[in-house]
């Protein structure tokens, strides 16, 4: 079966490449969500097993949807990576402090991205990437 993986991010160009970053990969079903709060939608309808996600977005931001993911005991375990252009430390910090299992800054290479899902989803090494 496939994993399924959901996509917050409020870019349609870059969903658009996180998504054939990850259709690259295999056979993946991938959820889309333009935001924070469409995301929030998403979660109790589909069993998800990745959440990438952005920090920048209307409504509902990235960090608020980490926060919510890493507090509800339904998706506390669920694997979340945030994507974003805020690189500094702290920002790094911050969503690591939240429960984010990864941060990528963008641009990204698309092998990390794809390293980083092998290794939460199929447990094995990056060190490849």
């Amino acid at each position: 079966m496939a994993h399924k993986i959901l996509i917050a991010e409020d870019s349609p160009t870059m969903r658009a490449l996180i998504v054939s970053t990850i259709a690259a990969m295999g056979d993946f079903d991938i959820v889309e969500a333009a935001n924070g709060f469409e995301a929030l939608r998403v979660l109790p309808r589909e069993q998800v097993d990745l959440v990438i996600t952005d920090i920048n977005m209307p409504d509902i931001n990235g960090l608020e949807l980490v926060s919510f993911v890493k507090n509800n005991p339904r998706y506390r375990h669920t694997p979340l990576f945030i994507i974003s252009t805020e690189g500094s430390k702290k920002d790094r910090e911050k969503g690591i402090a939240l429960g984010a299992d990864a941060y990528l800054v963008k641009p990204f290479a698309p092998e990390e991205l794809q390293a980083l899902i092998r290794r939460h989803l199929y447990g094995e090494d990056a060190g490849d990437a």
